[in-house]
């Protein structure tokens, strides 16, 4: 499975990655990461329904990584699995939406979380 960091992501950001959030459209417009777009399938994708992501994949672009978004990187992993059979460069974002916040906020979470990864990379 391939994942980006918070932090890999931050630093892709604005031009290198494409950022694909498909929770659903109250939680998005409740915060986002700037710059993303919202493709409300998280309770389909959740079913096992992944052919509802192909109604927006006319927004994705095909040049650019995308990263898939979720509340905490679980869902968004079926999203990042149909856009690799599809032929995109696609990750998840390792803790989701739920990591981001941490990482912009530079929680005690994220800087332990950090460090473990670190240690097992």
């Amino acid at each position: 499975m391939s994942k980006i960091t918070p932090s890999e992501l931050d630093d892709r950001l604005p031009d290198e990655a494409f950022v694909l959030d498909v929770r659903p459209s109250d939680d998005y417009r409740a915060d986002h990461v700037d710059g993303s777009y919202n493709a409300p399938v998280y309770h389909d994708l959740r079913s096992g329904d992944t052919a509802a992501l192909d109604d927006h994949l006319d927004a994705v672009p095909d040049e650019r990584e995308v990263v898939t978004v979720c509340k905490a990187g679980v869902v968004a992993r079926d999203a990042t699995d149909h856009l690799q059979e599809r032929g995109y460069d696609a990750v998840t974002l390792s803790g989701g939406f739920t990591g981001w916040r941490h990482y912009e906020a530079n929680t005690l979470v994220y800087r332990v979380a950090s460090a473990v990864r670190g240690l097992f990379s």
